[in-house]
């Protein structure tokens, strides 16, 4: 027999991450999985079991291979011929925690719930953060990831 939690008993947690020297693609899979709560043993698809993440040094976030030139992230204005492009390269300047939280949103679901599941991510430039208050718990991206398959 299946168990499902109701909102009350739902308890979430805060975690930090060093995102110094660490792989878009790598670091997002590990915040997805904690935002969306699948690495909680009361995981259902449906509800939001997931937890906060803080991700701190983005600025300093990597990209295999020829990435970083040749990528490029697509928006639309609305308006006809309206298609935007942007490398992130470019996006780093203008907004570095941007590349992070749309390697993340894409791996969540759409939908109200993708929606909610995303604020409970967030990114910052430097060191310090407002959330010292929550003891967030610290994850150690290289423990996880034993080849460290970055090109310097």
């Amino acid at each position: 027999m299946t168990k499902f939690l109701k909102k009350d008993q739902i308890s979430s947690t805060w975690y930090e991450i060093d995102a110094k020297n660490a792989v878009v693609g790598r670091l997002a899979t590990v915040v997805s999985k904690i935002i969306r709560g699948k690495n909680k043993s009361t995981y259902t698809p449906h509800m939001d079991h997931g937890d906060f993440v803080v991700v701190k040094n983005i600025e300093f976030i990597k990209f295999t291979g020829n990435k970083f030139q040749e990528k490029k992230y697509f928006r639309h204005t609305g308006h006809p011929g309206g298609i935007k492009e942007i490398t992130p390269e470019k996006l780093s300047k203008k907004k570095p925690e941007e590349t992070l939280k749309l390697a993340v949103k894409r791996m969540l679901p759409g939908g109200v719930l993708g929606r909610k599941q995303l604020t409970k991510l967030k990114i910052y430039s430097g060191e310090n953060h407002p959330h010292s208050a929550q003891n967030p718990k610290i994850i150690d991206l290289k423990k996880l990831n034993k080849k460290n398959l970055v090109k310097n």
